[in-house]
């Protein structure tokens, strides 16, 4: 059964319509949850803070064109990403054992809940990374504290928090912290291995491996419009649970590819939290990058937008044009209304939420060609600099 799509008028192209939350299940006491999820296809996707601070977000898998999907080039052994499969001796243990003393546990506190999640050192004075539903519901008022692999615990204080983007940055008082390395994820193939490290369930520490199992999927989160995330995921098998939120995706050189985020699961009884059936969604590091040095400049990190509204009553493939906005860029490059965006640089877009999951892979600034079809069969090519959203 799949929950209804919400129509709002026409939406920012930037924030088409998103799925309701299925109704929301508690955590075990004491940890208190409103964990929404949106059931797609009769599995529900989920946001995967363990025990999840009240407001949590629901996610929903989009559309997406499959031959994103398909990809199963090699990568030679050695290399960055190279399969495990590949690799001799305990390369999994050596791998964990290296990367987890720059991973931590994350327990907040906010003004609606508690609960736990992960994250993992970018900096030795302290810099930690996360998600915006792990870390942003501490607020001014809540509290982050953050245990290390070695049980040292510091009080964290929230930097700066991406809604957007469903990603966070806490800094302890703290030096000479072991880092993680950020590798690449542009270049990742589907079929190569992966490892996740977190605290699922609050058990700090956990390994678990799998494999890239698809890439490019739009996963869009949140419970009202104002509070919507859209993620150009990495989708993974490697078990994640309720806990993993925030925590790394590392690839066979022990570099950060993804933040894992969300789960596809069956959903559970009233009471209980879903678990895992080995669909994962990591946001991609190449983008991690660049909001969380944003969040650390600035403390917000910048979205771009392309300046349309969409019409919410169109069914057919591509995301369809209601209004332009004045001042735009899109104005600029020449769309009108009634125009069907299909492909973004020559990728094509199977509708509204894949669109804007396309966008937000990319940063103000860039140029980007929107495909469009004119008067159901005229087809144009638009040149397009994206500009920055205002800021809330």
């Amino acid at each position: 059964m799949t929950t209804p799509v919400t129509p709002a008028g026409m939406p920012q192209a930037d924030q088409p319509p998103f799925a309701q939350p299925a109704p929301q299940h508690s955590a075990p006491a004491p940890r208190k949850s409103r964990l929404g999820a949106a059931v797609i296809g009769g599995a529900a996707v989920t946001a995967l803070l363990g025990g999840a601070v009240g407001g949590a977000v629901g996610y929903t898998v989009a559309s997406n064109n499959s031959s994103s999907t398909a990809a199963t080039a090699s990568v030679a052994a050695g290399s960055v990403g190279a399969n495990l499969a590949t690799t001799t001796g305990n390369s999994v243990v050596d791998l964990a054992a290296a990367v987890q003393p720059a991973v931590v546990q994350l327990d907040v506190t906010g003004a609606d809940g508690s609960g736990t999640g992960s994250g993992f050192v970018i900096s030795p004075d302290g810099y930690i990374v996360t998600n915006n539903h792990v870390a942003g519901p501490a607020g001014a008022d809540g509290s982050i504290d953050v245990t290390f692999a070695d049980g040292k615990t510091a009080t964290g204080k929230l930097v700066g928090a991406s809604p957007d983007y469903d990603l966070a940055v806490v800094k302890v008082d703290r030096t000479g912290l072991q880092t993680v390395p950020m590798g690449v994820s542009n270049d990742l193939k589907v079929g190569q291995s992966v490892i996740a490290i977190g605290s699922p369930l609050g058990l700090q520490g956990t390994v678990t491996t799998g494999i890239v199992s698809a890439l490019d999927r739009p996963v869009t989160a949140g419970e009202g419009q104002g509070d919507t995330s859209f993620i150009n995921a990495i989708q993974t098998d490697a078990a994640i649970n309720p806990g993993n939120s925030g925590g790394p995706l590392i690839n066979s050189a022990g570099e950060v590819i993804g933040v894992n985020s969300a789960i596809a699961s069956m959903g559970a009884a009233a009471g209980q939290q879903a678990g895992s059936i080995g669909l994962g969604f990591a946001i991609p590091i190449d983008t991690v990058k660049r909001v969380s040095n944003e969040l650390i400049k600035n403390g917000s990190a910048s979205t771009p937008v392309i300046g349309v509204q969409l019409d919410t009553g169109y069914t057919g493939e591509g995301a369809k044009v209601g209004q332009v906005t004045s001042g735009g860029a899109a104005e600029a490059a020449g769309m009108q209304s009634g125009d069907v965006i299909t492909k973004i640089d020559g990728k094509k877009v199977a509708d509204s939420t894949a669109l804007v999951v396309a966008i937000r892979s990319h940063a103000p600034g860039d140029t980007i060609t929107l495909t469009v079809v004119r008067d159901g069969d005229q087809v144009v090519k638009l040149p397009l600099t994206l500009k920055s959203a205002p800021k809330s």
